[in-house]
């Protein structure tokens, strides 16, 4: 029997991977900043706190204007917001670029992360985590439409979307080793399923962002449904690749109705 990690671990590491992911991120932002000020190591060690404080500040001002103003607030609009004028902005931010980037990162240390960690710590069951999951993330992203298209959307932000999907992928493959370990199932995949399903999910709800054609109920059962899917497929064979391609399982045949007739509605 393979070691069984406590969900209380299992959850620590995961919400330790996922904080380096953001953290990693916004140390680099910030390195941007006022790059090639020569400091004594203690003057700089003291700028660098009060730039990533500062930064904090900035960026929770903006993700106010934007959720008062709209995705398409202004530079000029945003500082007018905080209260700062528009120097201030571009003395921490490179650009709006940055500021989105920074934005983003916020947005899932604060809002999106700790309801992730929550869910994939209760002890519930398989599909209850699969569902519960997909809706904390799709719930979060629905609530705050204007942030989203401001942060995650704009071709600017596609550095920080690449880095927030690796945090959720990290949390989901955390949460898949466990529950596979648990099984003595092989875990080699855990990796590529947890990345795909994020991907597709993910790209999922940029469609949906952008159209709104069904209610946000029906995303998250259909979303749940093709992850559900696969993660049924996946425990048939144990995790194991090689007895999928062995024997992959056949399509199903279509239901039959009462009549004889085969159900294709």
């Amino acid at each position: 029997m393979a070691n069984r990690p406590s969900p209380a671990a299992a959850a620590r590491a995961a919400v330790a991977a996922a904080t380096n992911v953001t953290r990693g991120l916004e140390q680099a932002l910030i390195s941007t900043v006022t790059e090639g000020v020569a400091k004594p190591d203690g003057r700089r060690q003291r700028w660098e706190k009060h730039k990533a404080a500062r930064r904090t500040e900035l960026t929770d001002g903006t993700i106010d204007a934007v959720r008062t103003l709209g995705a398409d607030v202004g530079m000029d609009e945003i500082a007018a917001h905080i209260g700062v004028s528009k120097t201030v902005l571009y003395r921490y931010f490179t650009d709006k670029s940055d500021l989105g980037v920074a934005t983003a990162v916020r947005f899932f240390e604060t809002m999106l992360l700790p309801r992730l960690t929550e869910a994939i710590t209760d002890d519930v069951d398989e599909y209850t985590l699969t569902r519960t999951a997909i809706g904390v993330y799709v719930n979060a992203v629905a609530d705050e439409p204007n942030l989203y298209k401001f942060a995650l959307t704009s071709p600017p932000s596609s550095a920080a979307t690449a880095d927030s999907e690796k945090l959720v992928a990290q949390l989901m493959t955390a949460a898949l080793v466990l529950r596979m370990t648990e099984r003595d199932a092989d875990t080699s995949g855990a990796e590529v399923w947890s990345n795909a399903l994020v991907g597709a999910i993910q790209r999922a709800v940029d469609w949906w962002m952008t159209e709104r054609s069904i209610p946000v109920g029906d995303l998250i059962d259909y979303l749940t449904m093709l992850s559900w899917s696969s993660i049924v497929g996946i425990a048939a064979f144990n995790g194991s690749r090689e007895a999928f391609v062995a024997a992959p399982p056949p399509l199903p045949e279509p239901p039959i109705t009462d009549n004889g007739i085969e159900d294709t509605e």
